[in-house]
């Protein structure tokens, strides 16, 4: 619990998401569902030669799958709201509403 706030972490890099863990998340995000949550400047991403913008859906899930690296972080769950790629100050904000 930290500041009143019971927090559960996950390692994604260790426990990576499952296809349907993820689908279920692209789910939740809404429009643009797989691009709001593709790390499009990720350096992994450049390492494999790719840009976000030649990428189809599909593939990016393909790639968020196969490198969790992708995953645009961080995921921050407040009961039924799914931040995606939130700084502290959003955060904070959200938690404040």
């Amino acid at each position: 619990m930290q500041n009143g706030i019971t927090v559960s972490e996950r390692d994604y890099f260790k426990e990576p998401f499952t296809e349907q863990e993820l689908s279920g998340l692209v789910a939740e995000a809404g429009e643009p569902g797989v691009s709001a949550m593709f790390a499009s400047r990720s350096p992994s991403l450049k390492k494999l030669g790719l840009t976000a913008a030649e990428l189809s859906d599909d593939r990016k899930f393909s790639l968020m799958l196969e490198e969790p690296r992708l995953v645009r972080r961080p995921l921050v769950r407040l009961g039924d709201r799914l931040l995606i790629g939130a700084s502290v100050k959003a955060i904070t904000a959200a938690l404040d509403e």
